[in-house]
């Protein structure tokens, strides 16, 4: 779905970085993965996703969430941010940021943020944009405006349905240390509801523990700083 971009770099490296950069994943020896989810369309899925993180008692994952779909569905909105999770932002259109001038970029994220602090009351500042599209220009832009572009490493394919075990065997394969895991909680992934709770006690059994991407973010920055 997303074009590689010679800009990008780990999140180890980006805070010693000055050019325009996106996070895929943290370089760590510890076996911490986050865990996240876009939602930009559908009621049929976020809920019973919510259901499974709350039963198998996940208490950390990252939700990008788009601004129309926020305004829309108010109330799962604010269960996701009351079972403390982090959310960020997956822009207001679904339309690739890199085919628009940065006016147009700008707007877009300013319209996300704005309709998600009004329901959420949460002022975002990871950004995962529509179709995971950007290129340098794109990257500077969102720089700009305070955001953090966060990517994946593992990209799980949910969204192309094709079967819940090729699901999770894709996912408990590709995992790595300091790893972002991308999943839809959109209802074009149905198959993410009943692959989610094998995906989680698979990791948990190789022995992963879950975290946001800001706690990722932050053990980076804390891991560069003692070198």
């Amino acid at each position: 779905m997303a074009a590689a971009c010679p800009a990008s770099v780990s999140a180890k490296e980006a805070p010693a970085v000055k050019t325009p950069s996106a996070v895929y994943k943290v370089d760590t020896d510890q076996k911490v993965v986050a865990l996240t989810f876009d939602i930009s369309w559908g009621e049929k899925v976020p809920e019973p996703v919510l259901d499974v993180l709350e039963k198998d008692k996940v208490k950390h994952a990252t939700f990008f969430l788009s601004g129309p779909w926020t305004l829309r569905h108010q109330e799962t909105a604010k269960r996701i941010h009351s079972m403390g999770f982090e959310i960020g932002s997956h822009g207001n259109l679904h339309k690739d940021f890199s085919s628009y001038p940065d006016s147009w970029v700008r707007e877009q994220v300013q319209i996300a943020e704005k309709s998600i602090y009004q329901v959420t009351g949460v002022k975002t500042r990871l950004i995962r944009t529509p179709n995971g599209d950007f290129n340098p220009r794109v990257l500077r832009c969102l720089n700009g405006m305070g955001y953090t572009v966060i990517q994946w490493n593992t990209d799980s394919l949910d969204w192309k349905n094709p079967g819940t075990q090729a699901l999770i065997n894709r996912v408990l394969k590709r995992a790595v240390p300091g790893d972002i895991i991308l999943m839809h909680a959109s209802d074009s992934s149905r198959q993410i509801t009943a692959a989610l709770p094998q995906i989680i006690a698979g990791l948990r059994q190789e022995g992963y523990h879950f975290v946001s991407v800001s706690e990722l973010l932050n053990q980076a920055k804390v891991k560069s700083e003692v070198q």
